[in-house]
Order: structure tokens, then C-alpha cells, then sequence
């Protein structure tokens, strides 16, 4: 006869998680979004901004993402939902540009990145040199005098090359290799020196692209960087003595308009507060 043990659990017990979260994960098929885990397990970001990180991730193209249509979905409010969004920014998962209409209007451009070094690692690895290629002219800093020194390499200069590589997302013909941003790289920040904001030179490269295959994206992007590429700005005049230079543009808190300030938050409307009533002497 089988020995009964009444002091045996009557379910087995975990041994795997001992006071530790155990995970039930089932496989999603529609309506999902993909977040790495870079950002989800970011030692310096708050809670508050990894979750509105992956909200902003999970809407479609176009969905508004301003201050106040934030404030009306979650209960953080304004203030720090603003604060979370320049947590965004600061670590590249947001980046939110000001760009002058032709009604001559400044409105913010909001570009969401589930993955913001992609590009910098990308570049940042060596490229293997190619015998027999001939170099790519570069253009010149801003200069009235030719300049005979090479231009800085690319990997200093992330932003080129991150426009570069992100041309494919408007097209998939400007796919670029790893060779083609490295080279095509200077030609870019001569832009960048010249004044030019990167979403105009973006605007520039992929406006207007013909109906044909682009067999070869390298030298047609070449050519519109070296052909359509504007003057310099003229020398800025020396203010006159006593004068104060205006305070930058910055994106309102409240309102997301630009107003001009030393520093970021909200503008002359949105920080004045309701007049009181007057009162009869």
C-alpha cells in the first residue's frame, strides 16, 4: 500500500520566477505595435514618457499629437505631458521642428523615431574602401575664399546622416548603402552650413521624383545636392550698440504656437490668466 503524505502541496509549485513576475505572452496578429525594449527599459526616461513613447508609436500617419490633444485623452495634463515630451526629445525618440508656411505661419513639425541611433549605428560602422573610386567633390563652407581642407567626417555630423538614410521611408528607390551615406554625407551639411533646416533639404531630395526606375539613387541624389545647392546667407549685420538680440523661437506648451523666449514653456496667451472684474471705486 502506497504511503499517503498529506503534507504534499496539492499543485505543483513554480520554481522557475520565485517571487518574480512570470509572463502568459499569446502571439498578435492584427493591431499590434513593435517597441524595443531600448525604450520600454530606458534607465533615465520617466514612466510617464515611455508610455506616451509608445502611444505616439502606435498611431497612424497624421494622428494629431499636440500638447492639448494629449491632455484630452490621458488625466497627466498639460504640464506633464509637456514635460515627458521633452523627455522624448532629448533622448531622440521625438523631434519637433519649426517650419515657416508660405502664409508665412510657424508651425511644429512632430517626427516620431521607434529607434533613434539606427541610423548613427549604421554609419558609425567602417565602410570598406573601394579601389579605383574616384573621391566626391565636396562642397565648400560657407566662404568667400576657396577652401582646400576636407570636409568633417560624416559620423560627427548624425543628422546628415540620418536624412540619408531615411529617404527610403518616402521612397523605396533612394535606398542608400552604408558606402552611399558616408559619401553623400558633406554634401549634405554643406546644406546644413548654407542655413537650410533638415526637413527642406529632405523636402528637396525626395520633391518631384521622376515615374521611371531610379537605377542608380547614389548619383541622382548627387546631382540635385550639387546642382539645386543655395547661396550662403549674407554676413548678419552687427546690431547697433545697446540693441538686444530677439530671444529664439519656442514651441508653447499650451498651444504648440512659436513665441519668442530665453526659455521653453508657454505663451503670453496661454500664461495669462482670465481679467478680473472690475471693481467700482
Amino acid at each position: 500500500m502506497t504511503e499517503q503524505k498529506p503534507s504534499a502541496p496539492s499543485h505543483p509549485v513554480s520554481r522557475r520566477h520565485p517571487g518574480g513576475v512570470e509572463h502568459e505572452n499569446h502571439p498578435h496578429h492584427d493591431h499590434f505595435t513593435v517597441v524595443g525594449n531600448h525604450l520600454l527599459q530606458h534607465p533615465e526616461l520617466s514612466l510617464t514618457a515611455i508610455g506616451l513613447a509608445v502611444h505616439i508609436q502606435s498611431l497612424p500617419a497624421g494622428t494629431p499629437v499636440g500638447i492639448k490633444s494629449l491632455a484630452g485623452k490621458f488625466p497627466e495634463g498639460e504640464i506633464r505631458i509637456a514635460a515627458a515630451l521633452r523627455e522624448l526629445e532629448e533622448h531622440g525618440y521625438l523631434a519637433r521642428t519649426k517650419e515657416r508656411l508660405q502664409s508665412g505661419r510657424v508651425v511644429t513639425r512632430t517626427v516620431s523615431r521607434n529607434k533613434p541611433r539606427a541610423a548613427f549605428a549604421m554609419a558609425a560602422q567602417p565602410a570598406r574602401p573601394v579601389v579605383g573610386e574616384p573621391p566626391f567633390p565636396v562642397p565648400g563652407p560657407v566662404m568667400d575664399a576657396p577652401v582646400t581642407e576636407q570636409a568633417a567626417d560624416p559620423v560627427a555630423n548624425p543628422v546628415a546622416t540620418e536624412l540619408l538614410a531615411r529617404l527610403r521611408v518616402h521612397d523605396s528607390r533612394l535606398l542608400l548603402t552604408e558606402r552611399d551615406v558616408r559619401r553623400l554625407a558633406p554634401a549634405v551639411v554643406a546644406w546644413l552650413e548654407r542655413g537650410v533646416p533638415p526637413t527642406a533639404v529632405e523636402r528637396t531630395l525626395t520633391a518631384g521624383l521622376p515615374q521611371e526606375p531610379i537605377r542608380h539613387p547614389a548619383a541622382f541624389l548627387e546631382r540635385r545636392l550639387t546642382s539645386d545647392l543655395p547661396p550662403a546667407l549674407p554676413a548678419p549685420r552687427t546690431p547697433a550698440p545697446g540693441l538686444r538680440r530677439p530671444d529664439p523661437l519656442q514651441t508653447c506648451d499650451g498651444c504648440e504656437r512659436a513665441f519668442r523666449a530665453a526659455r521653453p514653456g508657454r505663451c503670453r496667451d496661454c500664461r495669462q490668466s482670465p481679467l478680473p472684474a472690475q471693481v467700482a471705486a
